[in-house]
């Protein structure tokens, strides 16, 4: 498809616990229009588990994706059959969240005989900063959220080059972890959030991850160990414990992953005018560490682009946009390669560095 023509595009996400379906406008110019966006969320249902059930989750898309999607067709004013395309998440995430939504997707563009454009979810949020700002390549992208924590140069669409992952938990499982030993409600990062807003972040110090290790990889194992003895020590805890444990945390969270970005801006050769910056994913809605990023980038002479929060967690409108790109630049699948594709619990956005770490964003070597 030629990049001279608008196109309209429906994403479908549902990767996690979030049911969302959004649809949006590419212009000739390449500038995006969000039509709708609608995001099913509902934790109700895992708060007794005290994280994700996947069973619950799929049940769950199951169950609300069909009104989610007409949800979004009457909220944009589309009719079905005047989509330019319909792409949806085909990895990497709960296996059974995403067979659901690519399941849906893929009947949805038979019937239609409308495209279909699986999309790799880490690249939904590598380019879901386009949504509302220009975010030309090469960029250097952090990446983190529940099940992710990457760095990651995005050289050009389809070419992603991994420079730092982490080496067990992601920092938002980190942050959900805390919260549960701390007896806090889930998600993690929203109360972890709250609770620090009223605590002393310099009353703990918590241990700098592979400070002195080689590399732009990131830990949080022993961040977690260190709040548990801690934890312990103080205990019983009183509010005002908690809340100093939470902002502690926090505070060694942001100072990690801005020391880690940090190696990897000084490892990369880029003219200025290229030196920019994308933090995306559900964590990246942090304030601390949105501060921390912000001092490192004026430090290191880098642009810093954050997108929205509501396009930072899991959205089909991020989904939509990889789709319209892909669209517009030709890459787009035939339908067949496209309705063969099996939903990946795994799929790697880009290769590890050659002798780097091979995890993924979560424990072992996944996506």
């Amino acid at each position: 498809m030629a990049d001279s023509q608008d196109i309209v595009v429906m994403g479908v996400e549902t990767s996690c616990d979030d049911t969302a379906v959004a649809i949006v406008r590419r212009d000739a110019d390449a500038r995006y229009h969000v039509l709708a966006n609608v995001v099913w969320t509902d934790h109700g249902d895992h708060a007794l588990f005290g994280g994700i059930v996947p069973e619950i989750a799929a049940r769950s898309h199951v169950e609300r994706l069909d009104w989610v999607m007409e949800k979004a067709l009457r909220e944009a004013g589309i009719a079905p059959g005047a989509l330019g395309g319909i792409a949806a998440t085909a990895g990497p995430g709960l296996v059974g969240g995403v067979l659901v939504g690519l399941t849906a997707a893929k009947a949805f563009a038979m019937t239609h005989e409308t495209p279909l454009i699986p999309v790799n979810h880490l690249e939904g949020h590598a380019l879901s900063v386009r949504l509302t700002d220009e975010a030309p390549f090469p960029f250097l992208l952090l990446l983190i959220s529940g099940g992710h924590s990457q760095l990651i140069l995005a050289e050009g669409l389809g070419r992603y080059r991994r420079l730092g992952v982490t080496i067990d938990d992601a920092a938002g499982e980190a942050f959900d972890k805390t919260a549960k030993l701390l007896g806090l409600s889930q998600p993690g990062g929203p109360a972890i959030e709250a609770a620090a807003k009223t605590g002393d972040a310099t009353r703990f110090r918590f241990p700098a991850p592979l400070a002195r290790r080689e590399g732009c990889d990131f830990s949080f194992s022993g961040m977690k160990t260190a709040v548990r003895e801690t934890a312990i020590a103080a205990a019983p805890l009183s509010a005002e414990d908690t809340a100093d444990i939470a902002a502690s945390f926090q505070a060694a969270v942001a100072r990690h992953l801005a020391a880690q970005s940090r190696k990897a801006m000084q490892s990369l050769s880029l003219a200025e005018d290229q030196r920019r910056f994308v933090l995306a994913g559900g964590v990246a809605a942090n304030t601390a560490i949105k501060e921390a990023v912000e001092n490192l980038c004026k430090e290191e002479g880098w642009r810093l682009t954050v997108p929205p929060p509501k396009f930072c967690t899991d959205n089909g409108a991020m989904i939509a946009v990889a789709g319209a790109e892909r669209l517009a630049a030709g890459l787009a699948p035939q339908m067949d390669e496209a309705l063969a594709l099996a939903p990946r619990a795994r799929w790697p956005l880009a290769p590890p560095l050659e002798g780097g770490a091979i995890g993924g964003g979560r424990k072992g070597p996944k996506a």
